[in-house]
């Protein structure tokens, strides 16, 4: 499943009747079972199994770690290093209810980030996920100084402004900015498995949408790493 970024993953459990990938995949195919999730601010590629036969397998491969899932992510800061493995344990924040935190009494977890391309106080990553915790390359990302570009929960912003960026960005009087992006900068690209049927690894991949190679064409265009206009406020 191809998951836009503001679509639950699976029902919600207070209202089972907000739109969800686990219910519209019930609904066409007649079942549905959860392999894993991607927030609900996250796009990109998810994998629901039809049977349980399938779903057990899945969940074998996943549980040996077998299976291999890539993110791209647009952060805040300069990722000076090439590749970085993060290994922090995680664990609940018990003063934020959902939220998780670093924590050495937490659960192992291990990421390895790449810098794809560097632009004015903000990087291009590519993350992958050697385990699978919950927020796992939000909070990884945020603990080695590289919170993603939105995420209200670990960074500091709800939304991406082009005025954050663009010098002498004029509106018009009595108009609101419409944000370049509003959600998490976090895509699912690609995950790799071991089909249950045939036997072979496969690979599902996934496009960036729209928002989010929107506000990688705005940081290449206003954001260059030789631009000196910027907000250093909002990195």
């Amino acid at each position: 499943v191809n998951k836009p970024a503001g679509l639950l993953a699976v029902p919600d459990r207070y209202d089972e009747n907000l739109p969800n990938v686990k219910s519209f995949v019930r609904a066409e195919f007649g079942s549905a079972f959860t392999v894993h999730r991607l927030d609900k601010g996250t796009s990109g590629v998810m994998i629901m199994a039809l049977t349980a036969e399938a779903h057990k397998a899945l969940n074998e491969q996943f549980e040996k770690h077998v299976v291999t899932k890539t993110y791209l992510a647009i952060v805040s800061g300069i990722v000076d290093k090439d590749e970085m493995k993060i290994d922090i344990p995680i664990a609940a924040d018990t003063r934020r209810k959902g939220l998780m935190k670093p924590s050495a009494k937490g659960k192992e977890a291990h990421t390895v980030m790449r810098a794809i391309e560097r632009f004015r106080l903000a990087t291009l990553v590519e993350c992958d996920l050697i385990t699978g915790r919950q927020h796992q390359i939000r909070v990884h990302c945020a603990a080695v100084g590289h919170p993603l570009l939105v995420d209200p929960d670990y960074g500091k912003n709800s939304q991406f402004l082009l005025s954050a960026i663009k010098r002498r960005y004029n509106i018009s009087k009595g108009e609101e900015e419409r944000p370049v992006i509003e959600r998490l900068t976090l895509h699912a690209a690609r995950i790799t498995f071991v089909h249950p049927e045939s036997g072979q690894y496969t690979t599902i991949a996934a496009e960036p949408p729209k928002d989010f190679t929107a506000t990688l064409k705005v940081l290449r265009k206003y954001a260059a790493p030789y631009a000196s206009a910027f907000d250093a406020e909002f990195f």
